[in-house]
């Protein structure tokens, strides 16, 4: 039987495992490359640097949180629901991976602040998603007119307490569900065209 070719899904899932293990100060790409019983230069053949891999790393983990998200924008639901079920998924998914896995996940924000690119592209992504349900909410009347993508920045800065990871620390707090209910209210009362 042979050898299990060595291919980027392989490397970065060794990636993640030793940034878990050793966390990002410490975990290096010869440190992946023995994981996976390789020369360092192997890893380097599908990743440029150790930037690059740590990058892909990240993306990978942020698109793990985003391609759900984008079927629930892609959704058939009421654009209000749609958009209630949205922000609460995006709020549990962080929660998620902070209770689950809290070294990961302050790996991750480790990560994070190091590749703003990744992050900008990951931020416009949500954004977009966002736009997409209030496009859908002007069209069905469900939602006043508004610049989509100025009120899909709007909310998602407003609710970054519930899903931003450097936020994580309050996420547990007792009244952190009613105050995330209250202000996923608010939001949608702004949205809603008035009844008359």
């Amino acid at each position: 039987m042979g050898e299990t070719p060595l291919t980027r899904a392989r490397v970065l899932a060794a990636a993640e495992d030793v940034l878990r293990r050793f966390g990002p100060a410490k975990a290096t790409v010869v440190d992946v490359a023995q994981a996976l019983g390789v020369s360092h230069g192997s890893v380097y053949r599908h990743f440029a640097s150790k930037a690059a891999l740590r990058d892909a790393v990240l993306r990978g983990w942020l698109e793990r949180v985003s391609t759900p998200l984008q079927a629930i924008a892609d959704g058939r639901a009421a654009p209000p629901r749609r958009l209630r079920h949205w922000l609460t998924a995006l709020r549990d998914a962080k929660r998620g991976k902070a209770s689950s896995d809290p070294e990961l996940f302050a790996t991750y924000g480790v990560l994070a602040g190091e590749a703003r690119e990744v992050v900008d592209e990951h931020v416009a992504g949500l954004i977009g998603q966002i736009a997409q349900i209030i496009e859908a909410g002007e069209a069905s009347g469900d939602f006043r007119p508004l610049e989509a993508s100025a009120a899909a920045t709007a909310i998602l800065h407003a609710t970054a307490r519930f899903h931003h990871p450097s936020m994580a620390q309050h996420w547990s707090g007792s009244g952190e569900d009613a105050a995330f209910e209250m202000l996923l209210g608010l939001l949608l009362q702004g949205l809603l065209v008035p009844s008359r």
